[in-house]
C-alpha cells in the first residue's frame, strides 16, 4: 500500500491517502509505474488478439466510443477548471483503481470497469457533503453562467465532435455518391436476342459514356437510353482497362417480353410510350466525392443541421407511445424477428456511460453492443461509412444528455434555471433536490430497462446496417 507522511499525526506515521471513494491513491512511484507497464500489457494484449482473432473493426469502434465518452467529460473538466472550480477525479472507468497520476488537486487515470468515464466536481447538489474549505468552490456555489457553461460543455462536444468528424469526412474520405452503372448481366428476351446481347455488352462492363455525353450521376445513363428506343446508340464501356465502343439500338418496352424463370413478363423498365430497353440488369457503382477543406466548413455545418433535426425526429419516434411499443415487440421477437435495428450509446449526469441505448433516425433503439455492431461493419465497408455512423452517434449522446432530468446534464441545466428564477436580490436560492430523487430515480430505473432491453435485443439479434 502506498503512503503519504502527514506532518503531525502520531509521530509523522505514514497515513494511506484516499480518493473521495475511499479507494487508496497509489502515490509511490515505483508500485504507480508497475502500473502502468500492467495496463499497457492490457491494452497491447487486446490490440494482439483483435489482429489474430480479426477484429480490428471491433477495435476501432471500441475506442472511438472510449475517446467519446472521455471528450465528453473533457468538456466538464476544461470549463470546471476554468470556472475556478475543484475537480478531483477525472478516470476513464468505473470501480477499482487500475493506474492513476496526481497532478495538483486533481487524480487522473484507469479504473478496472471500461464502461464510461467521469469527472468528478465538488458540490455538484446539495446532497454532496462537501468540506468547509472547498464549499466556495463548488459547482452549487459557482455564478449562473459558469454552472450552465460547465453542464452543457459535455453535450457541446459531442456537436465539436460530429463537426470535426464530418468536414473530415467531406474533405479526405469523401461522402460516396452514384458514379457509373455497370453491367451486372445480360437479360433474355422472347423470340430474339436482346439489343445489348447484339451489340457484344459483357457482364463487369462499366458505362463511361452515351453518344459523347458523360453524366455526373449514374441514373442519367439509364434515362438517356429509356428516352431514345429505336436509335442507334454509340456506347463506351470500359473493360478491364480499356475502354471498348459499342453500337446498340434499344428497343420498345411496350413491345418486348422478358424471359424469367421460363416464363414471358413484361420488360422490367419504367414502362411508358417511347421508352427504350437494351437488355441488360446494372448495379450503380459509387466513388467518394470530397469537398475542398475549406468549402467542406459550410458543407459540414449544414450537414450538421440536417443530421441533427433528422435525429431530434429519431428520438422523438423512439420515446412516444408508439415507439416504445414497438421496442417491447423487438425485445420480445429477437431472435424470431428479421427486423433490424441501428445506432448508438448513452451517458449520464457528470459522467458519461458506455452502457445504455440509443436511436437512429428511424427510430430505433441500440445497446451499446449494438453500436459496436454497425460501427465495426461500417469500418469494413469504408472510412465514410464509420465516421457517419460515429456523427450519428455523437449527436444522439449530445441530445439526450440535455433531457432535462437528473442525472443528466440536462437535470442540472434546470435546477440552475429554477434557482436563477427563485433567487431574490442577491440571496441565492438552493432547490430542495432531494424533492427531485424519486422522480430521477423512475427516470433512471426507465432508462437500465430500455438499455437492458435493447442489450438483449442485439445479442440475440446482432444490428446490422441497411442492406448489411
Amino acid at each position: 500500500m502506498s503512503t503519504v507522511v502527514v506532518g503531525g499525526a502520531k509521530g509523522d506515521q505514514p497515513v494511506p491517502s484516499r480518493d473521495d471513494s475511499g479507494s487508496p491513491v497509489p502515490d509511490d512511484r515505483r508500485s504507480n509505474r508497475w502500473a502502468l507497464a500492467r495496463l499497457l500489457a492490457v491494452v497491447a494484449a487486446g490490440l494482439l488478439l483483435a489482429i489474430l482473432l480479426n477484429g480490428l473493426p471491433v477495435l476501432v469502434v471500441v475506442l472511438a466510443l472510449v475517446v467519446m465518452v472521455m471528450v465528453h467529460e473533457l468538456g466538464h473538466f476544461i470549463t470546471a477548471k476554468l470556472s475556478g472550480m475543484k475537480v478531483t477525479e477525472y478516470f476513464l472507468g468505473f470501480g477499482p483503481r487500475i493506474w492513476s497520476i496526481r497532478r495538483g488537486e486533481t487524480s487522473y487515470g484507469v479504473k478496472a470497469v471500461p464502461a464510461g468515464g467521469y469527472v468528478r466536481i465538488v458540490g455538484m447538489t446539495m446532497l454532496e457533503e462537501v468540506d468547509p474549505a472547498d464549499e466556495a468552490r463548488s459547482f452549487r456555489q459557482a455564478t449562473f453562467p459558469r454552472r450552465i457553461l460547465v453542464a452543457v460543455a459535455g453535450s457541446a462536444m459531442h456537436f465539436i465532435m460530429a463537426f470535426v468528424l464530418l468536414w473530415a469526412l467531406l474533405s479526405f474520405s469523401g461522402l460516396p455518391v452514384a458514379a457509373v452503372p455497370e453491367v451486372t448481366g445480360l437479360t433474355n428476351f422472347v423470340g430474339a436476342k436482346s439489343p445489348a446481347a447484339l451489340a457484344g455488352f459483357k457482364p463487369g462492363d462499366v458505362i463511361v459514356a452515351i453518344d459523347g455525353h458523360q453524366f455526373s450521376q449514374a441514373q442519367q445513363y439509364v434515362d438517356f437510353v429509356k428516352s431514345h428506343p429505336g436509335t442507334l446508340l454509340t456506347v463506351v464501356v470500359r473493360r478491364g482497362s480499356r475502354d471498348v465502343t459499342l453500337h446498340v439500338r434499344p428497343d420498345l418496352a411496350s413491345q418486348v417480353k422478358e424471359l424469367v424463370n421460363g416464363k414471358a413478363t413484361p420488360a422490367t423498365v419504367t414502362s411508358g410510350p417511347g421508352t427504350g430497353v437494351i437488355g441488360v440488369t446494372l448495379d450503380f457503382l459509387t466513388r467518394n466525392e470530397t469537398t475542398n477543406p475549406f468549402v467542406a466548413i459550410g458543407r459540414a455545418t449544414t450537414l450538421l443541421g440536417s443530421v441533427t433535426a433528422s435525429t431530434a425526429s429519431g428520438i422523438a419516434q423512439v420515446f412516444s407511445l408508439h415507439g416504445l411499443h414497438s421496442f417491447a415487440h423487438q425485445v420480445s421477437t429477437a431472435g424470431s424477428s428479421a427486423s433490424k435495428s441501428s445506432s448508438s450509446s448513452t451517458s449520464s449526469g457528470s459522467g458519461s456511460s458506455a452502457s445504455g441505448s440509443s436511436s437512429n433516425s428511424s427510430g430505433q433503439l441500440l445497446s451499446i453492443i449494438g453500436a459496436i455492431q454497425i460501427g465495426a461493419q461500417a469500418a469494413r465497408q469504408n472510412i465514410s461509412e464509420l465516421l457517419y455512423i460515429l456523427v450519428a452517434i455523437n449527436i444522439f449522446v449530445g441530445m439526450v444528455n440535455l433531457f432535462p432530468m437528473l442525472p443528466l446534464d440536462g437535470g442540472h441545466v434546470v435546477i440552475a434555471v429554477y434557482e436563477r428564477i427563485r433567487s431574490r436580490r442577491g440571496r441565492r436560492y438552493h432547490a430542495d433536490v432531494a424533492k427531485l430523487m424519486p422522480v430521477a430515480y423512475v427516470f433512471l430505473l426507465f432508462m437500465v430497462v430500455l438499455g437492458v432491453g435493447a442489450l438483449y435485443a442485439n445479442i440475440v439479434q446482432p444490428a446490422s446496417l441497411p442492406g448489411g
